[in-house]
């Protein structure tokens, strides 16, 4: 079970699967009190029908019901209903009657079940209905107990309903009750029944002896939990937000939506947590699914029709119009096949004012998503064309000058209840050619941009994608496919925008603009470092590589910069810049780029004056508001992941920016820093499903690092030594000392110093041969630490010195803090300890970052350079951020302080919540004893001492309550 946490936290996720063992009802609790009420009051009702539309749940609410009774000693019959059965006067007449007979026991019978059955038999071929009602009525009258289920009385014939609804219950003892579940389509608005079964099925509702149950669709609260049941996990808001709107909280619809997705391996799990994948479409619902099957079975034109109306029923009314000009249907035809989809609930009638129905909408949106998937690219270009000429004729917007149409279109609107940001440009990139080509060009690309950055990926990227197909001209089409593919590298479709970047770089229209030339290289570039293809960069970072390209110098220079800076080739970059000054000077948009690599490059090689300065200045003029929003990401990172807070904090500010603005990622590291590290992980999780947890160099492996750093304050050592793992590279990318750093603080933890040593050294070596100084503060910290710990004062004390030069070098509040932090935790006893640890102090308080400050205090009181009251600050500020296991270590610390820790329930509830998690991370009594400081004894006396108090008697029980989030007792079990 441990290896399940382990394999849960990695890059990508792992496969959800969909569970439907062991299901549990959600959302109705009010109709199984009811239910339960009813069938044991004695004066209860001896009917209950069970209504409600397809999927919504019937069976499952009539089978829970039913365990119950059987719970109880209460004998439970069963009848079927099947398609046909309606066909068959009198037939659920006859198997109620012999399914009463051949329940009573033998001491109650005054005549054998055969000879019963013989008679039932003949009265149903003779059509005598008096007979059967009175034999019915008999069997029902009976005194042995007995509850029957009657399943999908909507099959049933009309005539044994009839009769039921003619029995007088008042003879019905008390024991024998009638459970009936039959679909209900019809609105609560809608007073004629259908004929047949449903008008027999509405007068036996009526009868007053019959309590009826309408079971409801799923609220919001319910479908998120009927989702974490079924996967196993907590979904994701973004995932419970999409369950609910392609079901309208139907559970047979939700059911059929999340066994598609997870077949599909769309739903991916992090952390015990469910994420829909980036741009997952939603599922096509197949041939033998309940929905298709019972639209299959209503025939043609049924199925011609609610193909038309899922293209066209955005449109409202003028919808009916369309459909039936585009199917080659009379308006009759589409009206009764219109009325047919709402009586057997398809679609829904949208009333409007007077009475008169302002459109139709699909039921389940799923099933018109199935059946939209279902036409041919011809059809669904027709019905888009439809669809897009009625829109464009009621205004939406102005004509063309001089366009006449061939015939006058109905004028449409789009409804409240369509989604009006996309339907139009989806129809449009549908119908193609079969409408204008510069006006669906002009709106296409229009939608597109109003639409960007489209991280859900509603569209943007697709209608881009059309609008290339329909320019003929080679200059404004590869314009359109560099808009296209900068569209998709802002929304994560990285595949999509370096196609779209290698086409114009490989082979550029004639004329097409250098500006844009330069653009693609710059794309090309970027998207292949997303990919993490390091040999294509290596030989982007050449010249012969672009020299064979018909690109202008400012892009092959350009491009052979970026790649030499994805590759964190310091050196070559700056010697490259140096010598093309020239040329990447020459516009705003290359020097303005190319500058911010100059000074980031300074920076990282220990040259930090030109960025300092830089930041200070106002942003470039003349640049586009997405390259100022670039730069401005690109800054504020550098300075987040160096540790400056406040610095981040200002350039925010400066830039008129809120962090809501902007990436995950950039996200992610505020929050860290904040100490909010709840939310921190949360974007974490997110990123990692969807392959955006590795940024831009130089913080390209600074997410993963601080997410591991996350989990291994909590305690989870085994989930932040995977993590690193998974994210690592190859050895020609770029640098991953910042994962080293995390990987070094798991050995140290794990009580392994020689693997740390080993890992820290091999970080700095790989920073030297790149020339890289930005990140290696911490490894210098944590080595002469290491070193210390293992005895190794000489070899610490070089390490402080480099630690030292560095602080000096770089102007780092971060770096100066682990000098201070360091040079007092090696010499406790120096003068310098005690100047050092209170200028530590004020220095962690101005950076105002919680577990930094709460680690600087630890420090002070152990050093003695400070009053053991700062323990309880530090104490608290680990409870903020969630340092599960630094605050079990300040615990130790103030009882050795004597300082009485507050709260002492909650102090065993989170220490043995601790001991739990390192289970689960599948830890040894030795491992746990390094981890918690502790002897192995010590440990074991407290792992028996959690068996005894929640009456667990293995590890693996107590694996499955962290699995599972349950509480560490037995009543959770």
């Amino acid at each position: 079970m441990a290896a399940q946490v382990d394999a849960e936290l990695v890059l990508g996720g792992t496969a959800a699967r969909f569970d439907r063992t062991g299901a549990r009802l959600f959302g109705r609790e009010r109709e199984s009190d009811a239910i339960d009420r009813g069938l044991r009051d004695p004066d209860g009702p001896r009917l209950v029908l069970v209504r409600g539309e397809r999927g919504v749940g019937r069976s499952a609410f009539t089978r829970a019901a039913a365990e119950r009774l059987r719970a109880e000693g209460i004998a439970v019959l069963r009848v079927d209903c099947v398609p046909g059965d309606g066909e068959r006067p009198l037939l659920l007449a006859l198997r109620l009657f012999m399914a009463l007979e051949e329940h009573r026991s033998a001491a109650a019978r005054r005549r054998s079940a055969r000879q019963a059955a013989v008679e039932a038999l003949s009265a149903v071929q003779r059509g005598d209905w008096a007979a059967m009602a009175e034999g019915l009525a008999g069997a029902l009258a009976q005194p042995t107990p007995a509850t029957v289920v009657v399943e999908d009385a909507q099959h049933a014939d009309a005539e044994s309903l009839a009769l039921l609804g003619k029995v007088d219950f008042r003879r019905v003892p008390p024991g024998t009750r009638l459970m009936v579940t039959a679909v209900q389509h019809t609105g609560p608005d809608r007073t004629e029944p259908s004929p047949g079964s449903g008008r027999a099925l509405e007068q036996l509702a009526r009868n007053q002896a019959v309590h009826t149950i309408v079971l409801p669709r799923l609220g919001p609260e319910d479908v998120t939990a009927a989702v974490a049941q079924r996967l196993r996990a907590a979904p994701d808001a973004g995932l419970a937000r999409r369950a609910r709107q392609l079901s309208h909280g139907i559970p047979g619809a939700l059911d059929a939506l999340l066994f598609e997705w997870a077949g599909q391996d769309a739903i991916r799990m992090v952390d015990r947590q469910a994420f829909l994948a980036l741009g997952a479409p939603a599922p096509v619902l197949p041939d033998g699914d309940r929905y298709v099957e019972a639209l299959r079975a209503l025939g043609e034109p049924c199925w011609t029709v609610a193909a038309a109306l899922s293209i066209l029923w955005p449109l409202g009314r003028p919808a009916q119009e369309l459909v039936a000009a585009s199917a080659e249907l009379s308006a009759e035809a589409v009206h009764d096949g219109i009325r047919t989809l709402v009586d057997e609930g398809v679609v829904d009638e949208l009333p409007g004012q007077g009475g008169a129905a302002r459109g139709w909408t699909f039921r389940v949106p799923l099933l018109a998503h199935a059946v939209r998937e279902r036409l041919g690219p011809l059809e669904r270009g027709r019905l888009s064309a439809a669809a897009v000429e009625a829109l464009w004729a009621g205004g939406a917007p102005e004509d063309p000058p001089g366009r006449q149409a061939p015939r006058t279109p109905p004028v449409a609107a789009i409804l409240a209840e369509a989604d009006a940001e996309t339907y139009l440009p989806d129809r449009i990139a549908d119908a193609g050619v079969l409408v204008d080509r510069e006006r669906a060009v002009t709106e296409l690309t229009t939608a597109a941009r109003a639409l960007y950055p489209d991280h859900e990926r509603r569209g943007m990227v697709r209608w881009h994608l059309r609008a290339v197909r329909l320019i003929e001209e080679p200059t404004a089409r590869d314009l359109a496919v560099l808009r296209c593919g900068q569209a998709a590298f802002g929304c994560g479709d990285y595949r999509t925008a370096r196609a779209a970047a290698e086409r114009i770089v490989c082979d550029p229209a004639e004329g097409l603009d250098p500006l844009a030339l330069y653009e693609a290289a710059t794309l090309l570039v970027a998207s292949a470092g997303v990919g993490r293809d390091w040999p294509a960069l290596d030989r982007m970072g050449t010249a012969p590589w672009w020299d064979g390209l018909r690109l202008p110098a400012m892009a092959a220079v350009s491009g052979r910069v970026q790649a030499l800076w994805q590759l964190e080739k310091w050196q070559e970059a700056l010697t490259l810049l140096s010598q093309t000054e020239p040329v990447w000077q020459s516009t705003p948009d290359s020097r303005a780029l190319l500058e911010l690599f100059h000074n980031v490059a300074e920076f990282v090689v220990g040259r930090p004056d030109r960025l300092t300065r830089a930041l200070a200045l106002p942003e470039v003029p003349g640049l586009t508001r997405d390259k100022v929003f670039a730069r401005s990401v690109a800054q504020l990172d550098l300075l987040l992941g160096t540790g400056d807070l406040q610095g981040g904090k200002s350039l925010l500010s400066a830039r008129e920016l809120t962090p809501e603005l902007l990436p995950e990622s950039s996200q992610f590291l505020l929050r860290h820093l904040q100490g909010q590290w709840d939310e921190a992980l949360a974007l974490a999780r997110r990123l990692m499903v969807n392959g955006g947890v590795l940024t831009a160099v130089p913080t390209h492996h600074l997410l993963p690092a601080r997410t591991a750093a996350i989990l291994l304050a909590q305690g989870r050592t085994s989930s932040a030594d995977r993590l690193v793992a998974s994210v690592r590279g190859r050895a020609n990318g770029p640098l991953e000392h910042f994962l080293d750093h995390a990987d070094a603080a798991v050995q140290r933890t794990l009580g392994d110093l020689g693997r740390a040593e080993k890992t820290l050294r091999r970080g700095l070596r790989a920073a030297d041969e790149r020339g890289s100084v930005y990140g290696t503060d911490e490894l210098w910290a944590s080595l002469a630490e290491v070193h210390a710990e293992a005895g190794h004062t000489v070899r610490a004390a070089a390490c402080l010195e480099r630690l030292e030069l560095l602080a000096g070098q770089m102007n780092s509040g971060r770096t100066r803090l682990l000098y201070l932090l360091t040079s007092a935790g090696l010499r406790p006893d120096s003068a310098d300890a005690g100047k050092h640890l209170p200028e530590a102090v004020d220095l962690a308080r101005s950076r105002s970052q919680p577990f930094e400050t709460a680690v600087t205090l630890l420090a002070a009181v152990r050093a003695n350079a400070g009053p053991a009251t700062l323990l309880r600050e530090a104490y608290e500020l680990f409870g903020e951020t969630g340092a599960t296991l630094w605050r079990f270590h300040t615990r130790s610390a103030m009882r050795e302080a004597g300082l009485v820790v507050p709260g002492r329930k909650q102090a065993t509830a989170e220490n043995e919540h601790l001991l739990a998690i390192l289970l689960a991370e599948g830890l040894t009594n030795r491992r746990i004893a390094h981890v918690l400081r502790l002897s192995e004894d010590a440990v074991a006396n407290r792992l028996s001492r959690l068996f005894a108090r929640t009456g667990m008697r293995s590890r693996t029980e107590v694996v499955t309550a962290v699995l599972t989030g349950s509480p560490l007792t037995t009543d959770s079990r």
